[in-house]
């Protein structure tokens, strides 16, 4: 983004000012009274005329609530210069994804921490492990050792038939003010932000109107059925605090990488075997293809290291290796789609798996070539 950074919500443990307080000579602290000293007191008799949408919004956070954790996590470093530790301490939230314990969040809620704790709704506290996670979709599972009948797992959604304009609901953990709901719509789909991974993006972002504060992050977006759309990850600010623009990852994304954060602890990815392309305005020249690797073996041709000599007269005086790119191959397409950039050719390279047989079709000395390569695990 170019006038507002954006920020993921994982909040470190501040002081919050929540209102004007003022000290009380007889009871201690207590809250300013804003309302008008005549206001007629409410009768505890008194029914309370609850509209259809505020009752929506109660079902909904009555359905949800008990599903939705508070994360907390304490990061150890060493001070280099004094050889003495600092404790940061950090807060996050989450939902029960079974009655096995296992809890999704954000990547970043929990990512250096030597120390986790889940609270659950009812108070209780219980340590966590780290089951797996993945840094580029910004998605984590944990795991407590917690009774079933304590655990209220999430109802699970869908998020490819979301509309603009939805009724949506956050609830999470801001500012460690846990079990907090705000409201509002999908302001659009299909947003895109960086990811933790270098040139990497997080794609297809739901954007939210519903305020998000730190401490959101790894909490559930709900829809009207107090079903699971989303987590929330991150908001367009200049000051880290909510603007009515935030982000969270689609409930289908997370359906298809948790249970392989689970089996395995991190997601395998296909690996083609090429180290390094060069992008040009026709193409990915392949500079370098791994040794041994798919790639190599199914006869794509990368740069040759020829060694340059540097000489004074007869005598050389120098000599260093350098990679020749005159004959290697340069990506035109994947599969059929045309390529542009690295990112793209990462793009279709991750959407498949291992095992997977994929088309390269390349330029070669002048000569459009098909080149099928059979993908293995990175």
């Amino acid at each position: 983004m170019n006038r507002t950074g954006w920020t993921t919500l994982g909040a470190l443990l501040v002081g919050l000012v929540a209102g004007v307080w003022m000290a009380d000579g007889n009871s201690g602290w207590s809250a300013v009274a804003h309302s008008s000293a005549t206001a007629a007191a409410v009768s505890p008799e008194t029914p309370l005329n609850i509209s259809a949408d505020e009752q929506r919004n109660i079902s909904v956070y009555e359905t949800a609530n008990r599903s939705v954790v508070n994360i907390d996590t304490k990061t150890v470093s060493v001070d280099p210069m004094f050889m003495m530790q600092r404790e940061a301490e950090g807060a996050g939230s989450g939902a029960v994804l079974d009655r096995e314990g296992h809890i999704i969040t954000n990547y970043h809620v929990i990512d250096g921490a030597q120390r986790i704790s889940v609270t659950l709704a009812s108070n209780d506290v219980y340590p966590a492990e780290l089951v797996g996670g993945d840094k580029e979709h910004d998605i984590a599972v944990l795991k407590i050792n917690a009774p079933a009948e304590v655990l209220y797992p999430i109802n699970l959604g869908g998020s490819d038939q979301l509309r603009v304009g939805q009724r949506v609901y956050a609830v999470g953990n801001p500012f460690g003010w846990d079990g907090t709901m705000t409201t509002g719509i999908i302001s659009s789909l299909n947003r895109n932000l960086p990811s933790r991974v270098d040139g990497r993006q997080m794609k297809s972002l739901i954007q939210t109107d519903a305020a998000m504060n730190p401490g959101n992050s790894g909490g559930p977006l709900l829809d009207g059925n107090a079903r699971m759309i989303g987590m929330c990850v991150a908001i367009a600010s200049r000051t880290g605090q909510n603007t009515g623009i935030g982000f969270a990852i689609p409930i289908d994304r997370i359906k298809a990488i948790v249970p392989e954060l689970i089996a395995n602890g991190r997601i395998v990815r296909a690996d083609i075997g090429i180290i390094d392309v060069m992008e040009t305005k026709d193409g990915l020249v392949v500079r370098q293809v791994a040794k041994g690797g798919p790639a190599e073996e199914a006869g794509l041709q990368g740069g040759k290291v020829v060694v340059q000599q540097f000489k004074r007269g007869n005598l050389v005086v120098a000599q260093r290796p350098m990679l020749d790119h005159s004959q290697a191959d340069r990506i035109v397409a994947f599969d059929g789609e045309e390529l542009r950039t690295g990112v793209q050719f990462q793009d279709k390279l991750w959407s498949h798996r291992p095992g997977d047989i994929v088309k390269l079709t390349v330029v070669r000395n002048g000569n459009r070539v098909e080149i099928p390569i059979t993908l293995r695990a990175d």
